[in-house]
């Protein structure tokens, strides 16, 4: 039996390097978009960086003060709470690195003062800034941190809890700002989201092909030569037949779509084909 190999030094060393630059450039990203899109557009978007342009505007705080003022305590409860060192020195970085940019680029400005385009952006800067610390397996902490703490002790979900803590910041906003910058604010979030699982599972969506027909040899070696695609055969029941079918299973790039399809179609005009998306494919053929 094999044994699997095991991460020298020099490996480690490596990777730490690799995720530390991902901590410290995702930080930066995000602080800069911050700094030029969502604050001065008094764009709340949830989180810590929210709450601080909520003071900033109300109490004239400095942004990075209160990010830090709320950040390096909600850390040390979350090691406190969560478990020993869950969230590490990759978090403490993250947390500590970004309101220092923050601090070190509140001069900077692109004169936007369209606070639709402010959401956009913002949401997109901070979107990739994430991406790259997630890819990390770390955070930048703030209230993430008490949304785990509120999933570990009253059972709701990570991801309503999350969309609490959010939720109650852009409420915040609603009442400081206008309803108007609150919804900005939401928009902001749906696009942060969805950038993030562009950074993390990038933009090449693959699809993935579950075909169902009573010639499945013939189809498969078609898709062998003609696609050159790998093909999985998978054992199906029929729920009204009561037979068992081969199912097989394809996945292919995008732009390979009507190949197959076109290819199924030869072999056997009726057989039952379905296409969906498949977000991110490791292996072979396709990303590594």
């Amino acid at each position: 039996m094999k044994k699997g190999r095991r991460r020298g030094p020099r490996s480690r060393l490596h990777q730490g390097l690799i995720d530390y630059s991902y901590i410290l450039i995702g930080a930066a990203v995000v602080a800069i978009a911050f700094n030029l899109f969502l604050l001065p557009n008094r764009i709340a978007s949830g989180g810590v960086s929210g709450l601080s342009t909520i003071f900033a505007y109300a109490f004239g705080f400095e942004p990075a003060f209160t990010q830090w003022a709320f950040n390096l305590p909600l850390f040390i409860l979350g090691i406190l709470l969560l478990g020993g060192l869950k969230y590490g020195i990759k978090t403490f970085v993250g947390t500590a690195f970004l309101p220092l940019v923050v601090f070190l680029t509140r001069d900077w400005s692109v004169g936007l003062e369209d606070a639709l385009l402010g959401a956009l952006f913002g949401g997109i800067g901070v979107g990739i800034g994430l991406g790259f610390v997630f890819r990390a397996s770390a955070s930048t902490g703030g209230t993430d941190l008490v949304a785990q703490i509120i999933h570990k002790f009253s059972g709701l979900s990570l991801g309503v809890a999350v969309f609490f803590m959010d939720g109650l910041v852009v409420l915040m906003s609603a009442v400081v700002f206008d309803i108007e910058l609150a919804l900005y604010a939401l928009i902001s979030l749906y696009v942060t989201g969805k950038t993030i699982d562009v950074v993390q599972m990038g933009v090449g969506y693959a699809k993935v092909a579950y075909i169902i027909s009573d010639q499945h040899e013939a189809v498969r070696q078609s898709i062998l030569s003609d696609v050159d695609r790998g093909v999985t055969r998978l054992n199906g029941y029929g729920g009204y037949t009561a037979q068992e079918r081969d199912v097989l299973m394809c996945v292919v790039h995008q732009n390979e779509v009507t190949k197959l399809k076109n290819v199924v179609q030869q072999v056997d005009p009726k057989a039952f084909v379905i296409v969906s998306n498949a977000t991110e494919v490791l292996g072979e053929g396709f990303k590594h």
